[in-house]
C-alpha cells in the first residue's frame, strides 16, 4: 500500500499479489485440513513472500498499532483486525492496489460486488468488507472490542504513535500522518475508533 510511485512498485506488486492469492485461497482450507501438505506448502510460500514484501516495502499503520496490544492479541491477529479499517483510510492513494486485491477476494468468493464498477472510497469499503468476511471464515474477531481490546489500549496506541522515534514511520505511511500537526488525534484516533466498534463509516475521509 505504501509503494505507490516507487521505483520498485511493479516488482513488489507481483510479490504481494502472489502472496495474497496463496494465503486467501489456502488459509481457509488449512483450517479444514490442517495436515494437508499441499495446503501447508502454499501457506508457507505465501508467508515467505509476505516477509519478502516487508523487506522491500516496509509496513504501515496496522503493524505500528499492534505492538500496543501484545497483552491481548498476537501481532498477526492484531494486524488482521486493523487492516480493513486502514484500507479504507488509505483509499485515496491506493486505488490501483485495491483493484488488484479486489479481484483476488472476488475470485475466492469473499467480495460480493463487481469491483470494476467501483472506485474511490466505495471500492475500499468493498475490499474492507471482503477482508472482514475472510476474517469471519477464519474465526477471527471483526473488531478490537470483540478481541478483548479496551479503550485504555486505544489510548496506549495513540500515545505510542506520538513517540518522536516513530515520526518517520508515520510520515512514510501511504497517507502521511504528522504527530506534530495533530494528525494522530484528528486521523488515527478515528481509524482506531472505527476498528474498535466495527463501523467503517467512522474512518475519516482525507482530502488530498
Amino acid at each position: 500500500m505504501g509503494a505507490t510511485g516507487k521505483e520498485y512498485y511493479r516488482k513488489l506488486e507481483h510479490i504481494v499479489l502472489t502472496s495474497l492469492r496463496l494465503i486467501i485461497n489456502y488459509l481457509p482450507l488449512a483450517r479444514k485440513e490442517p495436515h494437508d501438505i499441499r495446503t501447508r506448502t502454499a501457506l508457507g510460500l505465501g508467508t515467505d513472500l509476505g516477509g519478502y514484501a516487508i523487506m522491500l516495502g516496509g509496513t504501515n499503520g496496522p503493524h505500528l498499532a499492534s505492538f500496543s496490544l501484545v497483552d491481548v492479541l498476537t501481532h498477526g491477529r492484531a494486524c488482521g483486525i486493523l487492516l480493513p479499517y486502514y484500507t479504507v483510510f488509505f483509499s485515496p492513494v491506493i486505488q490501483d492496489q485495491l483493484r488488484a486485491i479486489a479481484a483476488i477476494y472476488q475470485n475466492a468468493g469473499f467480495l460480493k460486488e463487481e469491483p470494476t464498477k467501483l472506485d474511490g472510497r466505495a471500492l475500499a469499503e468493498a475490499v474492507a468488507a471482503a477482508m472482514l468476511r475472510f476474517n469471519t471464515a477464519l474465526g477471527i474477531p471483526l473488531t478490537l472490542k470483540d478481541a478483548g481490546v479496551t479503550k485504555e489500549h486505544i489510548e496506549r496506541m495513540l500515545v505510542a504513535a506520538k513517540d518522536p522515534q516513530l515520526r518517520m514511520k508515520l510520515l512514510s505511511m501511504p497517507l502521511s500522518l504528522d504527530p506534530e500537526k495533530g494528525d494522530v488525534d484528528t486521523c488515527m484516533k478515528h481509524v482506531l475508533s472505527a476498528a474498535f466498534t466495527g463501523d467503517l463509516h467512522r474512518v475519516p475521509i482525507v482530502q488530498l
